[in-house]
């Protein structure tokens, strides 16, 4: 062993040690995450270049888009007011996570404006741009609820007061925020609401919990319900559970800045 890769070792390990201890049972949930990474492997997917037309079809919306316009002027009003704050945004700037690219954005908005769901569920906030879109949908359609799950970055505990930062008070009432993993708080989120008509996963991206979310979420799905999950490349999670499912709609769709892919099913 190398020192560079044995002080990579020991840095793992304190950081570990300073999440269980600040919370025992959700550090205890994450070691087989971190074990399962050992059978992931990347997925080679086509890539549907004009994923936005046909994301419109499925909704049954028009293309293009008249809502488009508003979808970028959010983008940028978040980046604007974060900055602004002192806070940094973006790509592997909330810890070692993300926050979410501006075509999931996107999308998001866009799915809620079409769709108008009454019920819908994230996982994974951070500092919240997707929970922004969906709040900011759900006044303009004068409906609906989130219920956003987010365990705050367990490792980096200086970015755990950003978490949500992008929401502001103004667009809060229609949010419930679940302090926790998914694994601890989504089975019994999913018993009380009965449905969800649209689900965002953007959570803990390993394939046995991205699986975990489908499944759980696919039971509750509402007929013509939606899923949209984000870094699909680098495991097989969302592959299986597509393959498996064979849902009405399936898109795979690029990034804005290329750097992942996220997925699009319709049941």
């Amino acid at each position: 062993m190398t020192r560079h890769s044995g002080n990579a070792g020991e840095r793992r390990v304190r950081r570990f040690l300073r999440a269980f201890a600040a919370d025992p049972v959700e550090a205890l949930l994450y070691i087989p995450e971190e074990l399962s990474k050992k059978s992931e492997h990347p997925v080679e997917y086509r890539v549907d270049e004009d994923w936005e037309a046909r994301l419109h079809s499925a909704l049954g919306a028009p293309w293009p888009c008249p809502e488009a316009a508003r979808a970028a002027e959010l983008w940028s009003t978040v980046a604007e007011e974060l900055h602004r704050d002192g806070l940094a945004f973006g790509r592997h700037t909330y810890g070692f996570y993300s926050d979410a690219d501006q075509a999931l954005t996107r999308a998001v908005w866009c799915t809620v404006v079409h769709l108008r769901p009454e019920v819908v569920v994230e996982t994974g906030v951070a500092r919240g741009t997707t929970s922004r879109a969906v709040l900011e949908a759900m006044e303009r359609n004068g409906c609906g609820h989130l219920w956003s799950i987010d365990l705050p970055n367990p490792f980096e505990r200086g970015v755990q007061r950003q978490t949500g930062a992008a929401v502001p008070e103004s667009c809060r009432a229609r949010w419930t925020y679940v302090e926790g993993s998914s694994r601890r708080r989504l089975p019994q989120l999913l018993r009380r609401l009965g449905r969800v008509d649209l689900f965002v996963h953007d959570s803990l991206h390993t394939a046995r919990n991205t699986r975990f979310e489908m499944d759980r979420v696919g039971r509750a799905l509402a007929p013509h319900g939606v899923m949209l999950v984000d870094d699909i490349s680098t495991h097989q999670g969302f592959s299986e559970w597509a393959r498996a499912e064979a849902p009405a709609a399936e898109l795979i769709c690029p990034s804005d800045d290329g750097e992942g892919l996220f997925g699009f099913v319709r049941t």
